[in-house]
């Protein structure tokens, strides 16, 4: 950072600043990474090419107010998932809005407060649903947010993955095994990037060789491995005859070319062919990360959703951007979810987006590794740079994610900039949200960083259109219209069930089940409960009303 970046700029100081943007924390010096002690300046002046922060202290408490609550988000106004005229119903959307949902948005390893990331994204209103719907990564833990947020299994058949990094589709597994025995009963449709096709030769000379390690690669290991389970729930009807062939669903949705289930094999090497229409095939579209394109492309619904590659890692991690057309017309509405990634230029140059900017720029953000470890160690010391714990986990964000000042410099490169910034996949709380937006207010000398519905107004010291950022939390939900973008915390029960729902609506004359037995009626082929297991050893149930018995067979 330049000598400019660490001026105090004139008017509003930093802590003023954050006043404005409701997050100066009572009893907290506002800050960045490093202690006020003359140790912590030494130590980042022995560790870096210059002394890049030494006006930008901050004191960590074990205050409970500023270490385990995230205050903002606790004051947001509330949206509830359902229809308040009928519960069972799902919220509607207005024709031209756009609602992006947080199911998760933790750091691993997870925290009871956050799950890991996903995000759920809803277009437009048909009157009884919305007209598209997108889950963007599906990490451990989400499911349960979901069911919360009134979200059926059946709304969840399309799912974008950055990378494969378990905390990005640890919940796959869910989705895919259970969507089938609720009210999905159409394929799982899973997006993400081809194989990385990556060679290593390491310092000794040894070559270690390409892996599949691609989207249909783990989309086959996930059908292999999940076998037992959905042979188990095959006695239940997983499909329907007017489902649309697949070359339709590729021509509908604007797909790279036409999909096909991934093809396992049996104990003798023969195939095994899942239905194109079942439940249970799993499909997935790998997309050509290095050039990036266009993922989906729908005229019906208006949703255009193109990728670009991003660093993380290892080769492979994509990014995504939504573009969606209401009915309307007019310009579209415009989202970007970086999943996780240093910073970057590609990100860059798709939130400038030809000049015409994005609406919601959906960016990770992680603290640095000094907090990171302070804060696994229950402690409210910075542990030194030189700390084996915060040395390893400095390599992790090194090669993997960005930090809160590479953040803001980011966010200076964008012009224009996007209506709303969100910061995710960082651990929330006041006094973490407090440091890392210090770090942001850095590189905006002449601008308020705010986080809130409604911005301050520019002042003499800050005379620049303010900037909007916002901290992702579980149970966030955005609104996005062309007029405005408002926050809400979801309201819900941790006791809901999970919808099954009539979306879509299935036919009458569903498919018979893989095990299945002949019925009553002539040629009716009905559900086999009892084909795969024996029951020598069963206490049977009587028949219910028929007298004192051991347990009846309704259940009671």
């Amino acid at each position: 950072m330049d000598d400019s970046k660490k001026t105090e700029p004139t008017g509003l100081t930093r802590r003023d600043a954050l006043k404005i943007s409701g997050l100066a924390l009572g009893g907290l010096a506002i800050g960045g990474a490093l202690t006020g002690s003359e140790t912590g300046k030494a130590q980042a002046g022995d560790n870096c090419a210059c002394d890049c922060y030494p006006d930008v202290p901050c004191t960590w408490t074990e205050n409970p107010d500023q270490t385990q609550q995230y205050s903002y988000f606790q004051n947001l106004p509330p949206f509830y998932p359902f229809d308040s005229s009928n519960s069972t119903k799902i919220a509607p959307l207005g024709e031209n809005e756009m609602r992006i949902t947080f199911m998760g948005s933790g750091f691993p390893p997870p925290r009871r407060a956050q799950q890991m990331m996903s995000v759920f994204v809803e277009v437009g209103w048909d009157g009884t649903k919305p007209l598209d719907q997108f889950v963007f990564d599906c990490g451990t833990g989400v499911v349960s947010n979901y069911g919360a947020m009134n979200v059926g299994f059946s709304r969840m058949d399309k799912v974008f993955i950055a990378h494969l990094h378990g905390d990005h589709m640890g919940d796959l597994t869910q989705i895919y095994c259970f969507g089938p025995s609720a009210d999905r009963k159409s394929p799982l449709y899973v997006w993400g990037p081809k194989r990385s096709n990556f060679v290593y030769t390491d310092p000794s000379g040894k070559v270690w060789p390409k892996y599949k390690d691609g989207t249909a690669d783990y989309c086959l290991a996930l059908r292999q491995a999940c076998r037992w389970h959905t042979e188990s729930f095959s006695f239940q009807t997983t499909s329907y005859p007017t489902y649309p062939a697949l070359s339709t669903i590729a021509s509908n949705w604007g797909l790279p070319y036409v999909p096909s289930p991934v093809v396992d094999t049996d104990i003798n090497g023969n195939h095994i062919h899942d239905p194109d229409d079942d439940a249970y095939a799993i499909i997935p579209i790998e997309l050509d990360w290095v050039n990036g394109g266009v993922a989906y492309n729908n005229p019906k619904t208006g949703v255009k959703i193109t990728y670009f590659p991003v660093i993380h890692t290892r080769r492979g991690a994509i990014g995504y951007k939504l573009e969606w057309t209401p009915p309307g017309g007019g310009n579209p509405i415009t989202m970007i979810y970086s999943s996780d990634t240093k910073p970057e230029y590609n990100c860059v140059n798709q939130a400038i987006n030809g000049g015409k900017g994005v609406d919601v720029l959906i960016h990770e953000m992680i603290v640095p590794a000094q907090v990171y470890t302070m804060k696994s160690l229950y402690t409210d010391v910075l542990p030194p740079l030189t700390d084996p714990n915060v040395e390893a986990l400095a390599t992790i964000e090194a090669s993997s994610h960005s930090p809160q000042g590479g953040f803001g410099y980011l966010l200076s490169l964008i012009n224009p900039r996007p209506r709303l910034t969100v910061a995710t996949h960082f651990p929330v709380a006041n006094d973490t949200i407090a440091c890392a937006m210090e770090s942001v207010q850095e590189h905006f000398p002449n601008a308020v960083v705010y986080q809130g519905n409604n911005a301050p107004c520019p002042t003499k010291g800050h005379p620049n259109k303010p900037v909007r950022i916002t901290w992702s939390f579980d149970l966030m939900v955005i609104n996005v219209s062309k007029t405005q973008i408002v926050e809400h915390q979801a309201v819900v029960s941790d006791f809901s069930f999970s919808p099954w729902e009539n979306y879509p609506v299935l036919p009458a004359d569903m498919n018979p089940p893989k095990y299945w037995t002949w019925g009553s009626a002539a040629g009716q082929k009905v559900s086999n409960p009892y084909a795969q297991i024996d029951l020598t050893t069963e206490i049977p149930a009587c028949k219910c009303n028929t007298g004192p018995c051991n347990y009846n067979d309704d259940g009671y």
